[in-house]
């Protein structure tokens, strides 16, 4: 009897090594439940990321029907719940997805879209109203009267618009392919064809039923106090043919033509082939006055300004505009409806399907004081 243990030791001993094991049970599923929340958390995170117009999971009804009733099937049907477009108007208007990746597009390639003024409008008959004086002020003494000030003139613009077009094309059995990315593919051909029609039409566009470039407007090397309304002004280069000996006093003397108020956001536009001239304009010191951009994706940069390159703008020839500065932000309006308009054509080309898409734009210089002209003339 006197050799037998205490049983409450052995039971205390017990009971602490299953206090223990159930902790650790508790703990292993606390770590599930984290690790299955983490999971969630990601699958969320790649969902979200993944954009709307390429991900059939998050694309929305209106695109759903586009894209797989009336663009690949040609069911119209689908489509009239969807869209305010009118087949008899010249197409679908698009989901709102499309029209949006053409959008960002656009203004990727198209370089004057990229830095001018765009406004969206529902009519073809859009105006703006736009001073030409500033408002009258005066200063005047606590109890002094206050006459009367003089009166802002106004000047009305109305940018010439015309239809803008483009007619893709793709086999049926193209469409019937589920794998083929339909409306990505879509939207870069339309953007594609828009932007090289626009690139054209605002800097030399005529304004007859396409928008006025903004090279097409009256010009005068008088400065801003005596030149009309919507008449640009131009410094000369010095030389019939080309530039002068100094050339970089004439950029210098283009810069400072412009308000120092439009030089916050002013940029140089000029093609490819004047540029090669240009980066091998030096100062008296013998510093290369183009300078390249300092971190990847920025614009090279011209005594400080960024330099867009556009294409359309002339070579250096006489008594042309081979160089732009200015504030096109300010300078030159971009006016165009909301939708684009797409009509599925599988009869004209068969077995191709064409996609003709339509979609409205206009532009006009809109304040002829913020873009400045190099001439090639002495």
């Amino acid at each position: 009897m006197d050799n037998e243990m205490p049983a409450e030791p052995l039971d205390a001993s017990f009971d602490l090594v299953a206090r223990q094991d159930a902790a650790e049970q508790a703990l292993s599923a606390l770590r599930g439940d984290v690790d299955e929340v983490k999971s969630r958390l990601e699958k969320v995170s790649r969902a979200a990321a993944r954009p709307a117009i390429g991900g059939s999971a998050a694309a929305s009804p209106e695109l759903k029907g586009f894209v797989d009733g009336y663009l690949r099937h040609g069911r119209e049907a689908e489509l009239k719940s969807f869209t305010t477009g009118v087949l008899a108007d010249g197409g679908y208007a698009v989901p709102r997805e499309i029209d949006v990746a053409i959008a960002a597009q656009l203004k990727a390639v198209s370089p004057i879209r990229a830095i001018a003024q765009v406004v969206q409008v529902g009519t073809s008959g859009y105006r703006k109203l736009v001073s030409s004086t500033g408002t009258a002020s005066g200063w005047v003494s606590e109890t002094a009267a206050r006459p009367e000030t003089g009166t802002a003139k106004f000047n009305e613009i109305a940018p010439p618009m015309g239809e803008l077009y483009a007619n893709p094309a793709a086999s049926q059995a193209m469409l019937d392919d589920a794998a083929f990315n339909l409306e990505e593919w879509l939207a870069g051909e339309i953007a594609a064809e828009f932007a090289k029609a626009e690139g054209t039409a605002f800097v030399n566009g005529t304004g007859t039923n396409q928008p006025r470039g903004f090279l097409a407007a009256p010009t005068s090397n008088a400065g801003d106090a005596t030149r009309p309304f919507g008449t640009l002004q131009f410094t000369a280069t010095g030389n019939a043919s080309s530039f002068d000996t100094s050339p970089e006093l004439k950029l210098i003397d283009l810069v400072h033509s412009l308000k120092a108020a439009h030089r916050q956001g002013a940029v140089f536009v000029m093609n490819s082939k004047t540029l090669s001239a240009v980066r091998k304009f030096k100062a008296a010191d013998g510093s290369f006055l183009w300078q390249p951009g300092i971190m990847d994706g920025q614009p090279a940069r011209l005594l400080g300004y960024p330099v867009i390159e556009a294409e359309d703008m002339p070579d250096v020839a006489a008594n042309v505009f081979p160089i732009a500065f200015g504030n096109f932000r300010n300078g030159y309006l971009i006016a165009e409806r909301r939708q684009t308009t797409i009509l599925r054509d599988p009869f004209t080309n068969k077995p191709f399907v064409n996609f003709y898409a339509t979609k409205r734009v206009g532009g006009q210089v809109l304040d002829s004081d913020a873009i400045k002209l190099l001439k090639v003339s002495v």
